[in-house]
Parts: structure tokens; C-alpha cells; sequence
């Protein structure tokens, strides 16, 4: 049975199968089943329930004769019997029926050359909603072939001894049979990220296309730049530049010749949303836009934003063409400059650096942050975060292999510049130091972008061996080199050293499959000449 035949039961078999609602049918659907309210900005709010973030431990992969060697198994893949997955598909299709559903036409990648055509069926008016709000949307009169279908039914509940789940809750990606398969959970984060999971799978090892967890934006002279960083380190903040156009906030292509955006929308956090903080996100939230699992300041339908009392994962998804100054289609040249975004709470790394294109590979690879205190419960210090290509989670095969492809797009495009920037601590780790300020990290950015700070003078950094620039218009010349900024130089080779241990630990479970030029990038503990 083919996704089209299991399409056409499902449609069949329901009680009602609403097909390709406008945003009004499915907002006024989501108020009459008691999904959510309307709050005073216009935006639907919808509780996701029990899950109110990714469970990465319930996501499994169909381990069958195309994924056996070729998915990369272990701490994010995790295995799962064809024959429990045909088993519990049947569970779930049987679970439909006599059900009000909701289906949608989607696709995904805006490059037509690599458009993955997607139906998405849902229990739920507001999943739906998500799903039309984040996926490109076809024209109305297209009569769209069912290629990958997602199958979201939250209020089925997996019996783990029986159906070879972790728990209740469950989605898996059946690679060979195109199918994402969601149960147990109506976080609609989920099928985001199964489909970005889909696409790292695809693109890289069937098309050569570089799949990046990534922003991306376009300036004034067509060129494109590419944001990657975890979160906390500026990605969204950097990206939004009123002089130049968002390609995507997200998830991104690249092909031989272009970059381009995988999604229609943008799922952005709202955690201590401001409009003085983030403009664009802020005015977003709208009629037509779904924010999720937030409160309510006391007798109104003003969202208080600093509220966690469900989860600090508070959401909103909208359209892309919510924010203003985007670039139509979703689509730019390839890229003149790439940023590594790092908030380094050890004082370590240079405000900004660039890379050869072993240490773009081997940094790539690692995609180093921090975590500070306050960021989550129990962290009292800051502590070394590692998350390959910058969204480990989602990464279906092996990270040397992106590596691999990123280290050929760099060779083909010599003029490319990657950069490596720091966000966090200057003149002392975390607790003694100061944040970068903002303005500087934006001069920098500018200087990068405007090819001022590829002509200047470098000078290499001693451990990481990344080349710090001497100068740079609007910054202070001391803040460019770090160990400049700190009082106590002894302390800063010790944390250098000490980082560098850290970023050599990590790399060592990667080195089987790197290649000469990433193991040479790696970072070098030097002693004190201080």
C-alpha cells in the first residue's frame, strides 16, 4: 500500500477530513473544539499538553536495508523494527477512524530542484495551522502527488512492551517508506524537525546539497550570509538586519549555486519576548500566527511572556511573509561570508576570527557554546556545550560527512569567508569579564560583511590558531586579541588550555572519519610566556 492509498483511507474512513483550511476556517475550527483562545495581539493560543518540547529519546528511525549503514546509529539515532512499524502504523490509521482530521498540502526546500512534497494529516485544528504556517505553502489549483505524509495523532498513546516504543509517546521516520509517523505528543515542534531530520538525510547523500541548521540573509548587493550558532549565541538577533533580507531563520540548502530555505515560516521562542528586543517577532504575532503553551496577565488575553509556569519553550509560528523586508523567493546566491555564532563564558575565544577552511570544518564539526547560570536549573557555573553542525539532534547521518561537504563547497567557492565569532565573555570568564556588547559584535559583523576585515592585517592565535584582526572601524583595538583584556595573563593561557582539552575531548569520538585538515585545526595547549 502506497502513501497515496493510505491517504485516500484515512480521508475515507474519518468522520470529517477537512482538506487544506484557510487560516480563518482553522482558527475558527481550533476555538470550536476548545484548542486554544484568541489573544489581544490576534494570535491563535494553543496548549501542545503533556509535551511542551522534542522528546529526542522517543525519536526513532526504521532500521531496514537503506538506513542499516548509512544512518549514523547511537546517541540521537536510535533504532527501530520495520515489522513494529508497520504494526503500530496500522494502530494509528485504525485510531483515525470515525475521527475529525485535518489534512495539508505542504512542501519543503523553496529551490525547485529540490522540492519534497508533503501531506500532513492531524488531529488537531491548531497542528494544522503550524503545519500550514511553517511548510511552503502550493498554489491553490496544484493537485500535489503524495510523496512523504506525516501522520500526527496525539491523543494515541504507544504501549511500550507491545509496540517497541520508550513510552507512550513516539515519532519515527520511515525513510523507505517516506512516512513520519507521531503519536502521543502534540507538540507540533515535532514535525518541524521530522522533516528538517528528513532533509539531512536526503539532500547531502542524494542531491550533494548542504542541509544546515542555520539563518540566512541577502544585502543590498545580492550577497548572502549564513548564520549558524546554538541557542543562546545572537543567531536570530544577528540575522535581523534592516538592511539586508531574510532569506529563512531556520533551516537552509546548499546547492551547487544558491542557498535557500527549507520552511514557509519561522517557530521562534518567546521567552521574555520585548518588542525593544526583537521587533520583527513582536509584531509577528498576529492574526494567523499560533503561540504556544504561554499565560495570561491576570482577567485579560495579554500574554505575560516572562511567564513559565508551563515551560520556558513558550513558541510562536507565522508565516515568513509576517516580517518585513524578506527576500521573495526564499532564495540567495551562495555565500560570501558564513558566521560561526559562540557564546564562550570562558573568555577564551576572539570577539571574531577567521578560519581556514580546515578549522570551518573542524568547528563545524564541534559547534561550541556555553551554558551559563540562569540558562537552566542546576547550572551554577558556566559549562562546555558541543552539538555537531549546530543541531546534533537532527543529524541522520555521520557529522564528518556534512563536514566533508562543507569543506567542498568552501573549495569551490575560494571566496567565501568564514568567520568565527564570539558573543560571550571579554576580560574574564563568566563571573569576572563583561558580556561582548552587542554594538561591537555588530560592527564586526559589518566589518566582515563589507569585505573591510579580510583586507586587514591578522595575527594567529596561539592555542586555536584562528586569525584575529588587528583592527576593525568601531571596536576597540584591545578587545580584538583576548588575552589583551585580561589582567592575569597566566590565567588566560591556563583557560585557553584548559578549553582547548575541552574541544580535543569532544572531537576524539569524531576523528575515526575526519580527514588531515580537520585533525590539524584541532586547537594546541601552548605553556605561559606571560
Amino acid at each position: 500500500m502506497n502513501n497515496q492509498d493510505i491517504l485516500s483511507g484515512v480521508i475515507s474512513n474519518a468522520a470529517s477530513a477537512f482538506i487544506n483550511l484557510t487560516t480563518d476556517e482553522l482558527v475558527q475550527k481550533a476555538l470550536e473544539r476548545n484548542e486554544g483562545i484568541i489573544t489581544d495581539a490576534g494570535a491563535l493560543a494553543a496548549d501542545t499538553g503533556e509535551f511542551t518540547g522534542r522528546s529526542p529519546k522517543d525519536k526513532f528511525t526504521v532500521c531496514d536495508e537503506k538506513t542499516e549503514n548509512t544512518v549514523w546509529w547511537g546517541d540521537v539515532n536510535f533504532k527501530f523494527e520495520p515489522s513494529k512499524f508497520d504494526a503500530l502504523l496500522a494502530k494509528v490509521l485504525k485510531h483515525y477512524e470515525g475521527k475529525e482530521l485535518f489534512i495539508r498540502d505542504a512542501y519543503a526546500c523553496a529551490h525547485p530542484a529540490h522540492r519534497l512534497n508533503i501531506k500532513v494529516v492531524t488531529e488537531t485544528a491548531y497542528q494544522n495551522l503550524f503545519a500550514k504556517n511553517l511548510f511552503l505553502r502550493p498554489e491553490a489549483n496544484e493537485n500535489q502527488e503524495t510523496e512523504w505524509l506525516i501522520l500526527a495523532a496525539p491523543s494515541f498513546h504507544a504501549l511500550a512492551a507491545e509496540d517497541g516504543t520508550r513510552q507512550h509517546n513516539f515519532s519515527i521516520i520511515n525513510f523507505t517508506k517516506k512516512i513520519i509517523l507521531i503519536g502521543g505528543s502534540g507538540y507540533t515542534g515535532e514535525i518541524k524537525k521530522g522533516i528538517f531530520t528528513v532533509l539531512n538525510y536526503i539532500l547531502p547523500q542524494e542531491k550533494g546539497v548542504l542541509s544546515m541548521h542555520c539563518s540566512a540573509n541577502i544585502g543590498e548587493e545580492g550577497d548572502t550570509a549564513i548564520f549558524f550558532g546554538l541557542s543562546g549565541t545572537g543567531k536570530t538577533t544577528l540575522s535581523a538586519d534592516p538592511k539586508r533580507k531574510l532569506i529563512g531563520d531556520d533551516e537552509h540548502g546548499w546547492d551547487a549555486d544558491s542557498v535557500f530555505n527549507f520552511e514557509g515560516g519561522c517557530y521562534a521562542k518567546c521567552i521574555d519576548l520585548t518588542e525593544e528586543k526583537e521587533p520583527q517577532i513582536w509584531h509577528a504575532i498576529k492574526h494567523g500566527a499560533l503561540v504556544e503553551n504561554v499565560r495570561f496577565f491576570p482577567n485579560s488575553t495579554k500574554v505575560n511572556y516572562e511567564d513559565t509556569n508551563v515551560t520556558e519553550n513558550t513558541r510562536v509560528a507565522y508565516p515568513i511573509d509576517f516580517i518585513d523586508n524578506i527576500a521573495e523567493p526564499s532564495i540567495g546566491k551562495s555565500p560570501k561570508n558564513i558566521f560561526f555564532l559562540t557564546c564562550d563564558a570562558y573568555g577564551v575565544l576572539p570577539p571574531i576570527s577567521k578560519l581556514t577552511v580546515g578549522q570551518a570544518m573542524y568547528h563545524f564539526i564541534s559547534g561550541y557554546t556555553s551554558k551559563v547560570a540562569g540558562t537552566e536549573a542546576g547550572i551554577t557555573e558556566p559549562q562546555s556545550t558541543f552539538s555537531p553542525c549546530f543541531g546534533q539532534a537532527f543529524l541522520p547521518i555521520h557529522p564528518t560527512k556534512y563536514a566533508k561537504l562543507l569543506g567542498e563547497k568552501l573549495s569551490a567557492n575560494s571566496d567565501v569567508n568564514v568567520w568565527l565569532v564570539n558573543t560571550g565573555w571579554s576580560g574574564g570568564g563568566y563571573g569576572v569579564g563583561n558580556r561582548m556588547k552587542l554594538s561591537f559584535t555588530r560592527s564586526m559583523l559589518t566589518a566582515a560583511l563589507n569585505g573591510e576585515l579580510a583586507k586587514g592585517e591578522f595575527l594567529q592565535h596561539p592555542v586555536f590558531g584562528v586569525l584575529m584582526p588587528n583592527a576593525c572601524s568601531n571596536v576597540s583595538k584591545e578587545i580584538l586579541h583576548p588575552r589583551n583584556t585580561w589582567e592575569d595573563k597566566n590565567a588566560y593561557d591556563t583557560t585557553a588550555n584548559n578549553l582547548a582539552d575541552k574541544f580535543n575531548k569532544n572531537f576524539d569520538k569524531f576523528s575515526e572519519g575526519a580527514s588531515e585538515d580537520i585533525k590539524n585545526a584541532a586547537p594546541k595547549s601552548v605553556l605561559s610566556n606571560a
